[in-house]
């Protein structure tokens, strides 16, 4: 993940957040199994991951990745639709 270019990477956060939400559908109905239980925790770390990477290389995806001490740099970067891949 960390050698991925910023298409990728937000490609990657994106199907595994839609995984994410997938899983917790299925859990709704299955609350009890093991397996749906340990892939939601394996996606979610992964996602968790990706977005670290991602803020950490590029910029904040969300409001909650903006480092805010001495200003709101969130309006600082591109908005969404300003963005483009930097592979």
């Amino acid at each position: 993940m960390e050698k991925m270019c910023k298409n990728d990477l937000m490609n990657l956060i994106q199907s595994t957040n839609f995984t994410l939400i997938e899983l917790g559908l299925y859990l709704d109905t299955h609350p009890n199994c093991p397996c749906g239980l340990s892939a939601y925790q394996d996606y979610s770390d992964m996602l968790k991951r990706a977005v670290e990477i991602y803020e950490r290389r590029f910029e904040p995806i969300t409001i909650y990745g903006v480092e805010n001490e001495d200003s709101w740099s969130w309006v600082e970067t591109p908005w969404p639709w300003q963005k483009g891949c930097d592979c």
